[in-house]
């Protein structure tokens, strides 16, 4: 099991944690959204919680919960420019459609 990050999304998480007091890291999952039902979230991760499991990449750590691993497992998280806007971007295997709009996705499991 395994989620990653691309050199630029390292790179802007490594500053977001240590230009933040308390930060670990940064905490993956996913969360009921959208029209196709799972969505990406991304946060600093201030505490590890109980189920969490921690990928580490050259010093920086990734937080996922219990939940959401079989559902993130072997993404690579990115991160870019889009227009005017920057975001983080993901490349989830598990992923098999998405919406419209890229809010959200489905999985396998969830065609059963």
């Amino acid at each position: 099991m395994a989620v990653s990050l691309t050199p630029v999304a390292f790179a802007r998480v490594q500053k977001f944690v240590e230009q933040t007091p308390g930060a670990l890291g940064l905490r993956f999952g996913v969360t009921r959204t959208g029209c196709s039902g799972w969505g990406h979230i991304t946060d600093l991760a201030r505490d590890e919680r109980e189920g969490d499991t921690v990928f580490e990449q050259d010093g920086v750590r990734i937080y996922v919960d219990a939940t959401s691993l079989d559902l993130v497992d072997g993404t690579e998280i990115d991160f870019g420019k889009h227009g005017l806007s920057e975001t983080f971007t993901f490349r989830n295997p598990n992923a098999t459609a998405e919406c419209g709009c890229g809010e959200s996705f489905t999985t396998e499991a969830d065609k059963a």
